[in-house]
């Protein structure tokens, strides 16, 4: 089957002016979009759509194709996602006779998006005939069962009606169905259900995510440079992070006496998750500053026979990013993040 990726890259947007070509880790998300796709061993060809002629050429520099400009009529706040793809699918159609299968609909605002996950849902639909579609979803955090609407005379109405349960909205939330809200970053349809008016058709197999990026505002955007800086940084947009020794890396000791300071393995562990990713750990330690001791050697050595990876070491005050010692920056707090970033 022949799998299109459509990256749709509108110019207009208002939230976030310019978000489609917003950098995000070092580079712009229509890239991040571009780069998912061709990953992605399963998809064939990948095109933008976007109004904008600067937006096709950054899409061209980073390996997408631009073979037309979408129509201003077709790029705005009210546009949707079945007028973009009936205009692209007809353009190929008519203009090079290419009719994929599969279509891929690739949003530059979820730059996290696994290719694995893409290949996982393409090889669903390519090898369930009865499903028109996957897309991607989570569990909601707030059930829909207790939302409301609400009419200009101020009454309520539930936004989700039950047949099968009395006042839902009444009910603990235990006793209430599990929901899923759509992501926005795994939609794989069949062309002809495209062809047919419908984004999804009626048989919509749920792909689940466990932690889907969405970016939707500013505060999205910051929160994703700094999770993909952290999980997948590059030369240009690494993080510098500053350790201090005792309280961190090395246990505490009486009278500053550091030949008693054993390691701290768990932080260990973590400092080097952050060193073989591609960050800069420098260690910074006030040693020997209120004792006039030199314990620059000792601390070397402490450091190569715990195993602790670091890029540069000093005796000073920190110039960093981030400082992590025992009264500022909570190690475990940077774990838990480490740790949900590499597990993504």
């Amino acid at each position: 089957m022949q799998v299109l990726a459509i990256i749709p890259a509108r110019s207009g947007s208002k939230g976030v002016p310019n978000k489609n070509i917003r950098v995000v880790a070092g580079k712009p998300l229509l890239c991040w979009a571009i780069e998912i796709a061709k990953a992605t061993p399963e998809i064939d060809r990948v095109i933008v759509s976007t109004d904008d002629a600067s937006y096709a050429e950054i899409a061209r520099k980073c390996g997408g194709e631009t073979p037309f400009l979408r129509p201003k009529a077709l790029a705005g706040d009210l546009s949707t996602d079945l007028e973009v793809f009936l205009h692209a699918l007809n353009w190929l159609r008519i203009k090079e006779n290419y009719n994929p299968d599969i279509v891929v609909n690739l949003r530059p605002t979820a730059p996290t998006t696994r290719p694995n996950d893409i290949s996982c849902a393409i090889q669903i639909l390519q090898n369930n005939a009865e499903i028109d579609s996957i897309r991607g979803v989570a569990l909601c955090s707030k059930s829909p069962y207790k939302q409301w609407s609400m009419g200009t005379d101020l009454r309520l109405k539930p936004v989700v009606r039950d047949t099968f349960l009395t006042e839902p909205y009444n009910q603990p939330r235990q006793l209430l169905p599990v929901t899923y809200a759509q992501t926005g970053s795994i939609d794989v349809v069949r062309t002809s259900v495209i062809l047919n008016g419908s984004m999804s058709g009626e048989s919509i197999y749920g792909y689940i995510q466990s932690s889907p990026v969405d970016i939707d505002d500013e505060a999205d955007l910051v929160q994703a440079d700094f999770n993909m800086r952290l999980s997948i940084p590059t030369k240009e947009s690494s993080f510098r992070f500053c350790f201090d020794v005792d309280g961190v890396i090395a246990t505490l000791t009486s009278n500053n006496n550091y030949d008693e300071s054993t390691p701290i393995s768990e932080n260990i562990t973590i400092i080097n998750k952050l060193f073989d990713l591609g960050h800069t750990v420098v260690i910074n330690t006030a040693r020997g500053t209120m004792t006039g001791i030199d314990w620059r050697q000792k601390t070397v050595d402490q450091l190569e026979s715990w195993g602790v990876k670091y890029s540069e070491i000093y005796f000073e005050k920190p110039a960093a990013d981030f400082y992590i010692d025992d009264r500022n920056i909570d190690i475990q707090t940077l774990n838990n993040l480490v740790d949900e970033l590499a597990t993504e």
